[in-house]
């Protein structure tokens, strides 16, 4: 592994995971230093292992929230913390092992060699992944392009991915939502709203079974509302933005 890096890090949100966490995040530190991992006010206990494994870890750092904000509140608490000291790029992946820890050297490359680029991960699936998920994000995506006006989102769901983490900071603090399920899609579109170019890169995926550790929150009532209310939101601010957006689509297209 590389020595540290001090412009890009991987920040890790958790709630109740369980001991998949510490898996995670050893996989995750053999790819890649630092680790930064925000505890969103998790019951399982699982941050009292971490604390440990962070005294005798000087590349993982671990921040703990009283009480559960949403995966994108987690993302936007370190952000805070990490752009504070001079992080400027943040690879996101999950706790609970569907995301592969081998690619964060390339998508970090990526990264590295475009300071704008908001780098992707699009999904590979194996058959441990549920059909209607599968199918289901597909409509998501397709919105998600429209509202970019087809800058080239990959997968707009999938939470593998590089911010630019002061671009990513500036629309979290100017916007009340992206705070649950709707901040991983949210943020593609609007992070291209401000002129990030998607970068696409192919990773794959697993979903584990209970017996497996395997844990999910993901809620298909509340959370597919939560999602159709953001595209709403999005489609409004769509419009709005047209004239900005076929502008720049224009543009690039004459100097490429």
């Amino acid at each position: 592994m590389n020595p540290a890096s001090t412009t890009h890090f991987v920040l890790i949100p958790s709630y109740n995971t369980g001991p998949l966490l510490h898996t995670t995040v050893r996989e995750a530190r053999q790819y890649w230093s630092p680790v930064w991992v925000v505890i969103d006010g998790s019951t399982d206990g699982s941050e009292a292992e971490l604390l440990r494994m962070q005294a005798n870890d000087p590349g993982l750092h671990v921040l703990v929230l009283e009480k559960n904000m949403g995966k994108g509140a987690a993302v936007l608490h370190g952000l805070r913390e990490a752009t504070r000291i001079g992080f400027t790029h943040a690879l996101t992946m999950d706790a609970d092992g569907q995301h592969p820890a081998q690619k964060i050297p390339e998508f970090m490359a990526a990264s590295q060699a475009d300071a704008n680029a908001l780098v992707l991960g699009v999904p590979v699936f194996d058959a441990s992944a549920p059909a209607l998920r599968v199918k289901g994000r597909k409509v998501s995506n397709s919105w998600a392009n429209l509202e970019t006006l087809w800058q080239g989102i990959g997968d707009s769901l999938y939470g593998f991915r590089v911010y630019p983490a002061h671009l990513l900071m500036n629309v979290m603090e100017n916007n009340r939502w992206m705070r649950r399920f709707d901040f991983d899609p949210e943020a593609a579109v609007r992070l291209c709203w401000r002129g990030a170019r998607p970068v696409n890169i192919p990773a794959p995926v697993k979903y584990l079974k209970p017996e497996d550790g395997g844990v999910s929150h993901f809620n298909y009532l509340r959370d597919n509302l939560l999602l159709t209310g953001m595209h709403i939101r999005l489609f409004a601010g769509f419009v709005i933005r047209l004239p900005i957006l076929i502008w720049r689509k224009w543009f690039q297209a004459t100097i490429n």
